[in-house]
């Protein structure tokens, strides 16, 4: 009551109502009541409005429809703000730019748009929330996201002053973006594209018939839960877990669809923790996702209640480092962090820059390093992480260094009799044309990757050159004959082979321009190949495990391969630890390929690094001799029989002369007993543990 005075004091036009239902202001109607609701009729109210209770420390909480809002059992300690309809559910159209105020209804923004002839909206006309609540949340349905259509974002940040930002500048993902929580969106511009009403409506009319045909009737308030992927949506877990229909006292998880949850009476929020914390116990322990709410909580506290409740695997992505890869580096860690995330792990990031091991990667249960090239990938942190007994994904640190040195990868590969093509080193001393090659030949810096520090010699004209700009970068180069065929690249997963992968560059040669930057034209994939037969395939796949056995690998490994137009026969160039990992990466193509999601395969190889011990580097224990340990053991009791018998005997001299010499003989007497004593004193005491066990 204290503050509905102050807000009508100080702004009297301000429409203000006490104790409102949530049944009345949330589709789901679950929780008690909002003390205290505000609706703003104008920006002026809504700026003053914020100014107060930003001064004031006061919370609030902005409605939409409240199609996706889940109420309170004890009362919220600060405003509820839902805009007016009339002053903010405006909408005009001026040729392909609409505007339309934050209140506007979506499904009604859809047919305007659609009688306008105007396409783009029509997929999402199912979606029952406001414009405003759409654009935070990223609304999205069939492959559409509304974030894509908008040009213009206008508001009011906490304190009251307004803001706009431009559709390009924001960061739209999946089910949400980086418009501060803690403002208000007032209006909001598209640009859409033509097209013709009759088109739009049989979209709409699709559309909408497809939602009652999966929706479940009654009060709900959406889906409850983001989708993990497009292969493992919410609903789809739960259901496997046994939990379709399943009942909470006022709650139910729908029999049409697991993913949606209704109220069957008057349902309190305890009743909505209960079942939804269930949910996501039951999915994280089915399937190692931790299932992240997509509707919104009055009580700011829910989430982190629900997350506490049921933690999720802590995990720290390592991005960055100090090597000419650092910028594909980061690339990788940002998608790698972005699926573990929608996975629902408890994940943060860090930008390496230094070959040391963090208080971060201390805190975590596993450590994901997606360092490309130096020190995170040549063994050199693996070490560091080995000497502390963390667990982390990916090869160890012998390995690492084995796979990222590609003349030690060449000695390996000679040992183990598998193609690859011929090859010799160039050091500063020794630069002269090799010999047992035929150009043209490849220079290659041992320890570097993405293709960086590679030269292709076409000529003996080209040598000295192309040597001096590879000696730049190291003092051993590795020189290659070039082999005429086709690209493919193997991965490995856990110990199964995927797919190959065809890399069919524009200028013929799997360069730094054609895996980036496209100068000279895009780089094609096929997965599987399309230009070699099976037997090839099958000869690159087992040379591939070959190597990731022999090597000691373990997780992931990509394996390069060029197949012979000459002989049909697949050369092994290299293999690669830690390979390119965003969603658009040679391995996650092929995974997919296979069915398994991006969320799927790195969470898959968190946990296996979880299950793994952790072993000390260097730690490996050898038996010793038995022989050796009782040689020792008679030499420690000779020289105790031997000092024992020594203070006897002066002992003995000294009493018999008149001098103290009982102490002597005692310690002597000590000397001797000592080991039959702590025998039977060792005996005493498993006995003692054995009596208390049973």
């Amino acid at each position: 009551m204290k503050l509905y005075n102050f807000l009508s004091g100080k702004i009297p036009q301000l429409a203000l109502k006490t104790n409102v239902p949530y049944r009345e202001l949330t589709t789901l109607g679950v929780g008690s009541s909002l003390p205290l609701l505000a609706e703003p009729s104008s920006t002026e109210q809504l700026s003053s409005l914020l100014e107060l209770l930003c001064k004031k420390s006061v919370p609030w909480f902005i409605f939409g429809a409240g199609s996706n809002v889940v109420g309170m059992d004890k009362p919220y300690s600060g405003v509820g703000i839902r805009l007016d309809s009339k002053a903010f559910g405006s909408c005009s159209i001026d040729g392909e730019s609409v505007t339309c105020g934050a209140f506007t209804r979506l499904p009604r923004l859809a047919a305007d748009l659609a009688e306008a002839g105007l396409g783009g909206l029509s997929p999402l006309a199912g979606i029952p929330g406001t414009i405003g609540g759409a654009v935070r949340m990223n609304a999205g349905a069939n492959g559409t996201e509304i974030g894509r259509f908008v040009s213009l974002v206008r508001g009011f940040d906490r304190s009251g002053k307004a803001w706009e930002r431009s559709g390009s500048d924001i960061e739209w993902r999946y089910r949400g973006c980086d418009i501060p929580e803690d403002s208000v969106i007032t209006e909001v511009e598209f640009k859409f594209e033509k097209s013709t009403p009759e088109i739009e409506q049989a979209i709409i009319t699709k559309e909408l018939a497809a939602r009652r045909e999966r929706e479940p009737f009654g009060r709900t308030a959406g889906c409850v839960f983001r989708n993990v992927s497009a292969v493992e949506p919410a609903g789809m877990l739960i259901d496997k877990c046994g939990l379709r229909d399943c009942h909470f006292g006022n709650l139910a998880l729908s029999a049409k669809h697991a993913n949606y949850i209704i109220n069957l009476g008057n349902a309190s929020e305890e009743e909505y923790f209960a079942l939804v914390s269930t949910c996501r116990r039951a999915v994280a322990e089915k399937f190692g996702f931790y299932l992240q709410l997509e509707q919104c909580c009055i009580d700011p506290g829910f989430r982190d209640r629900l997350n506490n409740f049921v933690p999720a695997v802590k995990v720290n992505v390592l991005a960055g480092g100090v090597s000419s890869e650092r910028e594909v580096s980061l690339n990788s860690a940002n998608a790698v962090y972005n699926a573990l995330k929608r996975a629902g792990l408890d994940v943060t990031m860090s930008d390496i820059k230094s070959c040391r091991v963090t208080n971060s990667m201390r805190r975590s249960h596993v450590v994901y390093p997606v360092l490309h090239g130096g020190f995170g990938e040549n063994g050199e942190l693996q070490k560091q992480l080995e000497k502390e007994e963390l667990s982390f994904v990916g090869s160890g640190s012998v390995a690492c260094n084995l796979i990222m040195d590609k003349i030690l990868t060449k000695r390996l590969l000679d040992r183990l009799m598998l193609p690859t093509a011929r090859w010799t080193i160039v050091t500063r001393e020794n630069r002269e044309i090799p010999e047992n090659l035929k150009f043209p030949v490849i220079l290659k810096v041992p320890d570097e990757g993405s293709t960086v520090g590679i030269i292709k010699v076409n000529t003996p004209d080209e040598w000295q050159s192309a040597v001096e700009e590879e000696l730049r970068l190291a003092d051993e180069i590795l020189a290659e004959e070039y082999i005429d065929g086709i690209e493919i690249t193997v991965p490995i997963v856990q110990g199964n082979v995927l797919d190959a992968i065809e890399i069919r560059s524009p200028g013929g040669f799997y360069d730094y321009d054609a895996k980036y930057v496209y100068k000279n034209g895009h780089t094609e994939y096929f997965c599987p190949p399309v230009s070699l037969d099976e037997s090839a395939l099958a000869e690159a796949k087992r040379a591939a495990l070959i190597l990731y056995r022999a090597a000691g690998c373990r997780d992931i490994l990509r394996v390069d391969f060029i197949v012979s137009k000459e002989d049909n026969i697949p050369y092994m160039l290299e293999g690669n630890a830690i390979p390119g990992c965003t969603e658009t990466s040679l391995v996650p193509k092929a995974a997919k390929e296979a069915g398994i999601s991006f969320e799927r395969m790195t969470t898959d190889l968190v946990y296996a690094a979880l299950r793994r011990p952790a072993v000390r580097s260097g730690a490996v224990q050898v038996a010793p001799n038995s022989a050796l340990v009782a040689t020792a053991l008679w030499m420690i009791r000779i020289c105790c029989w031997c000092c024992a018998a020594f203070l006897a005997v002066i002992g003995a001299v000294h009493i018999k002369y008149n001098m103290p010499g009982y102490p002597l003989l005692l310690g002597a007497f000590l000397i001797i007993s000592a080991e039959p004593m702590f025998k039977w004193l060792h005996r005493m005491q498993r006995n003692s543990k054995s009596g208390k066990s049973k």
